[in-house]
């Protein structure tokens, strides 16, 4: 078996309680690829499973957080045809991206565009991919349609912007930060709703009459406002629980609203879901990386050796978009 570097979690608890060790990595099976990660990005699911509350998927590295890489292909297991030994690859992967190598199916890879480094590259697949799926595969996002984004300025909330701008959409994004709003209008127009209390229905519904879509990346504490800011039919994806696990339904307002509510998650996923979603990310999202349309949002990249700094400043919501870590 080869050996990694990798950034391992001690034991629960803060950001002290990462360090970087070594990891046994398998060779690959039988449609599997062997990659050397460059660079993975910090996410807050990381957080959560440094603090004990969020344990990898079977079959990934416990105490090994990272859930998107990108890098080279190292190695390929029997039958592999999609990619070859030296190609610059980008992808998710249930847990281990903070480490020098990992194994990986062969149809969840996916090409990093032309033009964009492998530090760019590893901003991309957990934020754009769970905006893609969130916003068009699971609310069915049309052009025309409002959209209200929360978290903004976070990585998943900056590649949300984009392509909803992208698809003729309508966005209104959220943020407890008001300066993080205006350095997000540079990625696409939008309405921005300074949110420092987490209310902001009023002023969606004054400002753009509701929204037909709500991509929720906070969870139990938004979710009243969320309802009173849906127009009739309106449509709720919930993706992140930074606010929370439990709320009260305003079980009145959805009645009335015919309002639906769908939470989703991409790294529990089988690997037959993972690998579909990936194709469909790679042919219609990935080619408009290199032609500039889209461009991952990178608040800083760092070495490896300051992770826990990383965990911190995150943690801190100091950050705009996507913390990279790098490997020297």
């Amino acid at each position: 078996m080869p050996t990694a570097r990798a950034v391992r979690i001690r034991e629960p608890g803060g950001p002290e309680v990462l360090e970087l060790s070594t990891l046994e990595v398998p060779d690959p099976g039988p449609g599997q690829v062997l990659i050397e990660i460059a660079a993975s990005a910090i996410n807050r699911a990381d957080l959560l499973q440094r603090r004990g509350l969020y344990p990898a998927p079977a079959g990934w590295p416990s105490d090994v957080p990272g859930l998107e890489y990108a890098g080279t292909v190292a190695a390929l297991g029997a039958g592999v045809t999609a990619v070859a030994v030296g190609d610059r690859v980008m992808g998710i992967l249930g847990g281990g991206g903070l480490a020098t190598l990992a194994v990986v199916h062969e149809r969840t890879i996916l090409p990093v565009p032309d033009g964009v480094t492998l530090t760019d590259a590893a901003a991309i697949p957990e934020a754009f991919m769970t905006a893609y799926d969130a916003l068009f595969e699971q609310a069915a996002l049309a052009a025309g349609e409002r959209v209200l984004v929360h978290a903004i300025a976070s990585g998943v909330g900056t590649a949300a912007l984009q392509l909803a701008a992208g698809a003729g959409a309508r966005v209104v994004g959220t943020s407890r930060t008001e300066a993080k709003l205006a350095r997000c209008a540079e990625l696409a127009p939008f309405t921005a709703v300074h949110a420092p209390d987490g209310r902001f229905a009023d002023a969606v519904n004054e400002r753009v009459g509701g929204v037909e879509v709500v991509l929720d990346l906070v969870g139990a504490s938004y979710l009243e406002e969320n309802c009173r800011a849906m127009v009739t039919r309106g449509r709720m994806v919930v993706i992140g629980l930074m606010g929370g696990l439990s709320a009260e339904l305003p079980m009145g307002r959805l009645l009335r609203g015919r309002l639906s509510i769908t939470g989703s998650v991409l790294r529990a996923r089988p690997l037959e879901e993972k690998a579909a979603l990936a194709q469909r990310f790679a042919a219609r999202v990935v080619p408009r990386f290199a032609t500039g349309e889209l461009r991952p949002v990178v608040d800083a990249v760092m070495d490896m050796e300051a992770v826990a700094d990383a965990h911190a400043r995150m943690e801190r919501n100091e950050t705009l978009g996507k913390l990279v870590m790098r490997w020297g």
